[in-house]
């Protein structure tokens, strides 16, 4: 959001993180009570920031979805990859949402916000897209005119990315749509292939999945920052089969130590990490400095598997040990690969692996590895010498419904 952009330059874009909860109480009362999205435990961060709760806004936008439809219609038969006429016009929902929440921002005299999302909702018929986050101002009033910014990191996580010293810009993302479809009819002939990996198919989902995170840092280097942290992925349907969409979410931030400008033009200039805040603060806490989301992607066939299905109906139990076989190197393929990427960059580790299997359909599956590689870097550390224990509570649902016969929409707690 333009209106946003900061000054690359600036050595401390927050207030002094010493500033006490309570302090200036008179004050908080100034423009009377807030109706804010913040839970005690955020409040409490974002006042040691330096900042006090401001309003709950929201901004949307609503799109049909028969021209997703007319474009699905002709994609059924693709071989996969990119369906860039509905990226594009998801792209364009998401940021006319986000820019519609900045305008709210402005007139509430706001200068920024936390834990903003952007989110696909849909109805019959169409989607909104809309985007949730909470206002915050600052405590004193000679801070008035700081830089303001939009963060996807709720309170908690904004002490901790302030503390690490990863000064908040934008709220920014990264997506991609794609096809499912594999080209069906390609992979009807996959059930007479002997195990392995489907090296043409694993090649399209690699190029597909780094489109969002290539994306991502287009947009970080747009706002002069030189790292997006606390980076969250989703994959979801967009409404139609066989397309479906990643995006990835984030904070487009500055971090002034030399040391940390170093390691991020070891990356093209800017980090990029899937660690959660509390995570970066203990890695800094202790050295190290993100360099780059890594994600790796094979495509296995199991259709060979389909001609001796009929050998295994007599067994009550045991090892299908074929299967097992087959699911083990597509797991060893994705992790070799995020490796390989990080000793590309010079990384000492890659932290917070996390493994997902995607049923393709037609007996062909999907193995994602996503992580952060890191370094160990000197003169890095944080603020503090440790975190308050109200930035590590998780915050606890107080309002339970299990009939699952609402229709509204949780603006608390809206998920990218």
């Amino acid at each position: 959001m333009g209106i946003f952009n900061n000054n690359s330059n600036s050595t401390d874009q927050s207030s002094d993180p010493s500033v006490q909860p309570g302090e200036n109480a008179a004050q908080l009362a100034n423009d009377g009570p807030a109706f804010s999205g913040l839970s005690g435990n955020e409040l409490y961060c974002v006042n040691l920031c330096g900042y006090r709760a401001g309003n709950l806004l929201v901004g949307n936008s609503v799109f049909a979805l028969g021209f997703i439809g007319g474009v699905g219609s002709n994609i059924r038969t693709a071989v996969g990859g990119e369906i860039a006429q509905v990226t594009n016009m998801i792209a364009q929902g998401r940021r006319l949402s986000i820019e519609r929440f900045a305008q709210e921002l402005v007139q509430s005299g706001s200068p920024a916000a936390t834990g903003l999302t952007s989110e696909l909702i849909f109805h019959p018929g169409n989607v909104e897209f809309l985007s949730v986050g909470s206002a915050i101002k600052p405590i004193n009033s000679d801070q008035q005119n700081q830089n303001g910014f939009t963060s996807s990191s709720d309170g908690q996580e904004l002490f901790c990315q302030i503390d690490a010293n990863y000064m908040p810009i934008d709220f920014v993302f990264g997506n991609v749509a794609y096809s499912l479809g594999l080209a069906r009819g390609l992979l009807g002939s996959l059930k007479e292939m002997v195990k392995g990996e489907v090296t043409q198919f694993s090649n399209i989902f690699n190029i597909t999945r780094n489109l969002a995170l290539e994306r991502i840092i287009n947009e970080a280097k747009n706002k002069n920052a030189n790292s997006v942290v606390g980076i969250r992925t989703t994959i979801l349907p967009v409404g139609i089969s066989p397309v479906q969409e990643m995006v990835m979410i984030g904070t487009a931030s500055y971090n002034s130590n030399p040391q940390v400008q170093n390691a991020a033009n070891l990356v093209g200039g800017v980090i990029t990490s899937d660690l959660t805040a509390e995570e970066m603060w203990n890695v800094t806490k202790m050295g190290y400095v993100p360099l780059k989301l890594v994600l790796g992607t094979s495509v296995y066939s199991l259709g060979f598997v389909g001609g001796i299905k009929a050998g295994f109906r007599n067994f009550i139990k045991g090892e299908i040990k074929v299967l097992s076989e087959l699911i083990y190197g597509a797991r060893e393929q994705s992790l070799k690969k995020i490796q390989q990427q990080a000793a590309e960059i010079g990384a000492d580790d890659v932290l917070g692996i996390k493994t997902y299997i995607y049923n393709i359909g037609n007996g062909v599956i999907e193995f994602l590895a996503i992580g952060t590689a890191v370094k160990r870097m000197p003169n890095v550390s944080t603020r503090s010498e440790q975190l308050p224990p109200q930035a590590i509570i998780r915050d606890k649902d107080t309002f339970i419904n299990v009939a699952d016969i609402s229709y509204g929409t949780d603006l608390q707690h809206q998920k990218p």
